[in-house]
């Protein structure tokens, strides 16, 4: 099954083109334009460094957040519009849960030991406002690969905001934690906090196989229906609330 999976949830976006669990390019989106400008050329480069015919792609996945208001926009009407040209299924994948499996134990990076097989992990992005969108993971398998590539990961709960400081002093030593949430926290984390190097930004090539591995089991996703989680209303929806008149006046 070929599966064209991408992700512009964040300042750093990428695509990918998998047939099934194997990774087949990869490119990383330029950071100089926005993803609205830099999307469609990169899947038009990976689609043509194959070759591959839009009208093969079986499968389209992308994160549909938490993340940038706009990019998830962009990412999903993206998916939606392709996978309904080409008559293929979309997916979509949790931006936390993509960067949480970008932790691989058979390449752990030089922080990280074999311990990730038992540990907590916490995905973070910055959600401004001294607040992180978290997910949280944890693993008690004893594999070190599957079929999909993936580290066998059980979410401990949904995908919601907390306060930075209500996290970092809700951590144990020997959690592990990844994402971009880190770059204005590292140097407040707690003793015996596990930081992986690597897994900062999700990647697409992550996204395609958490998609083919949700499919494979079943999972589909309305073409009409798909929509970005924001897990909070926009600055500009809040002040809207803020300044409408009471209910009834």
């Amino acid at each position: 099954m070929l599966i064209l999976a991408f992700d512009t949830s964040g300042l750093y976006g990428s695509a990918a083109l998998l047939d099934g669990p194997r990774l087949l390019a990869e490119r990383i989106l330029p950071t100089d334009r926005r993803s609205a400008q830099t999307l469609a050329p990169a899947i038009a480069e990976l689609l043509a460094s194959q070759p591959v015919t839009a009208k093969q792609i079986r499968l389209v996945a992308t994160t549909f957040g938490p993340g940038s208001f706009t990019g998830l926009r962009v990412g999903i009407t993206a998916a939606k519009t392709f996978a309904y040209a080409a008559g293929a299924e979309v997916l979509g994948i949790s931006t936390l849960a993509a960067i949480a499996h970008g932790i691989q134990p058979h390449q752990p990076g030089p922080n990280l030991t074999a311990e990730i097989m038992t540990r907590e992990i916490h995905a973070i992005l910055d959600a401004q406002r001294k607040e992180l969108f978290i997910g949280r993971f944890t693993t008690n398998s004893t594999a070190t690969d599957n079929e999909y590539n993936l580290h066998p990961l059980t979410r401990l709960a949904d995908d919601t905001i907390i306060s930075a400081d209500d996290w970092l002093a809700s951590l144990q030593p020997g959690t592990i934690v990844a994402g971009a949430g880190l770059e204005r926290l590292q140097d407040r984390l707690p003793p015996g906090i596990i930081v992986d190097p690597n897994s900062r930004q999700p990647r697409a090539a992550v996204i395609g196989q958490l998609a083919l591995r949700d499919y494979q089991a079943g999972r589909r996703d309305d073409l009409w229906k798909l929509a970005p989680l924001y897990l909070r209303p926009s600055y500009a929806e809040e002040k809207a609330a803020k300044s409408a008149p009471p209910s009834g006046a």
